[in-house]
C-alpha cells in the first residue's frame, strides 16, 4: 500500500519540483536582463518665450525673428517628450541627457506639462556663461538612479580666456550597486568655420580628458559614459587624438576609452545630424574600458547604442536627396518638426 502510494504521488512530485526549478530560473533571467537605458538629445533651441536679459535669447521671443510664442514653446515640450517616450517604448530611459536647454524652467515645463510627469524624473543643471544662453542637463528617474554628486567642469579656451562655451556636466550616482560617472557634453560648433574652430574642441576635449585622467587616478576601474554633440564626429582629432576615444578596442590592460559610434560609420544616408547632403555621427556614446569589459554587475547589453530614427523623426530631403531630421524650422519658416539632431540611446543591463 505505501509503495503504491509513494508511485501515485511521485509523478506530482516531480512536476511541482519542475515547476519550482523553472520558475526560480525565469526569475533569474528576468533578474539579469534588468534593463538601463541612457538617452541622449540634442533637443536644438529649447527656449521658454520670455525674455533674460543676461542672455542672448532675442531670437525666440513673440517678437523676435522667429515669433516664438507660448504655443510654440508648448508644442516643442510634447514633441520632447514623445521622442523620450516612444524611445523607451512607453518605459522612458533611466537617464536622459539633453543639449541645446536654455533653463531649469523649461526643463520643469518639460516634465510637468507633459506626459512624463507620472515618471518622477528629477532634474541636474547648471547654469553656463555660454553666449546664447545654452546649457547642458540630465534627468534621471530616482527610482533607478540614485545621485551622489554633480559639477559642471568649466572649458577655457587656450589664448581665448573671455570666450565662452558651454559647461561639461558630471553627474555621479549609483545604477543597481555599481557606482557609474556620467559626462553630458555641448563642444564648440564650427560657426565661425571649422578649421578655425579646431581649438575650441580641442580645449573641451582635453578639459574632459582631465577629468579622466584624474578619475582613473583616484577609482579603481571607473565605470564612465560620455555622451553629448562634440560637432566632431569619432574619427576627428578632439575625439580620437585628445580625448583619446578609440574605435578599436586595444591589447592594453590599462586604461582607456572606447567610442561605441564606429559601427554606424561610413554608412550612407545614416547619422546623427545633417549638413546639407551629408550625415555625420557628431553624438556620440564612449566608455571606459571597464564598462567595455565588465561582465557582471551593471555592463553593456548586446545592443550597446543605437541611433533613434523613428519615421516622425524624419522627412524627405529634396534638396540634396535621402532624408534629414525633421526640424521646428525649415530655414525661417515654422513646421513644427523635433530637432535637427537625432537621439542615440545607450543599452546597460544589470
Amino acid at each position: 500500500m505505501v509503495v503504491r502510494l509513494l508511485f501515485s504521488v511521485f509523478p506530482f512530485l516531480l512536476f511541482m519540483l519542475y515547476a519550482f526549478s523553472h520558475q526560480a530560473l525565469a526569475q533569474n533571467q528576468e533578474k539579469k536582463a534588468e534593463e538601463f537605458r541612457i538617452m541622449f538629445y540634442n533637443v536644438e533651441n529649447l527656449f521658454d518665450p520670455f525674455d533674460d536679459s543676461l542672455k542672448n535669447d532675442a531670437e525666440f521671443l513673440p517678437g523676435g525673428i522667429r515669433g516664438w510664442t507660448w504655443k510654440k514653446f508648448e508644442k516643442k515640450l510634447q514633441n520632447t517628450s514623445k521622442v523620450i517616450i516612444s524611445t523607451g517604448g512607453w518605459r522612458p530611459p533611466e537617464i536622459v541627457g539633453f543639449c541645446e536647454v536654455e533653463n531649469r524652467f523649461s526643463l520643469i515645463q518639460l516634465l510637468k506639462r507633459t506626459p512624463l510627469e507620472r515618471f518622477g524624473y528629477q532634474i541636474v543643471h547648471e547654469e553656463s556663461n555660454d553666449f546664447r544662453g545654452i546649457d547642458v542637463a540630465l534627468i534621471y528617474r530616482p527610482d533607478k538612479f540614485k545621485k551622489l554628486y554633480h559639477r559642471a567642469i568649466p572649458v577655457i579656451f587656450e589664448g581665448d580666456t573671455a570666450a565662452t562655451t558651454r559647461d561639461i556636466l558630471y553627474v555621479k550616482g549609483l545604477a543597481g550597486t555599481d557606482t557609474l560617472h556620467v559626462f553630458i557634453n555641448h563642444w564648440p560648433s564650427k560657426y565661425g568655420g571649422a578649421s578655425a574652430t579646431i581649438p575650441r574642441r580641442r580645449d573641451a576635449a582635453l578639459a574632459l580628458r582631465r577629468v579622466v585622467d584624474s578619475l582613473n587616478a583616484v577609482v579603481t576601474h571607473p565605470l564612465i559614459v560620455i555622451t553629448g554633440d562634440f560637432n566632431d564626429t569619432p574619427e576627428d582629432e578632439s575625439v580620437l587624438t585628445h580625448l583619446g576615444a578609440q574605435l578599436k578596442e586595444p591589447a592594453t590592460e590599462g586604461p582607456f576609452l572606447f567610442n561605441l559610434m564606429g559601427p554606424f560609420l561610413g554608412k550612407w544616408d545614416t547619422g546623427t545630424h545633417k549638413f546639407r547632403e551629408e550625415w555625420s555621427i557628431i553624438d556620440q556614446f564612449i566608455v571606459s574600458s571597464a564598462l567595455l569589459r565588465k561582465t557582471e554587475g551593471l555592463k553593456l547589453s548586446d545592443k550597446k547604442a543605437e541611433i533613434v530614427r523613428f519615421p516622425f523623426l524624419i522627412e524627405e530631403d529634396r534638396t540634396h536627396n535621402g532624408t534629414k531630421p525633421y526640424r521646428t524650422y525649415n530655414g525661417m519658416r515654422y513646421q513644427g518638426g523635433f530637432s535637427d539632431h537625432l537621439p542615440i540611446l545607450l543599452h546597460l543591463e544589470y
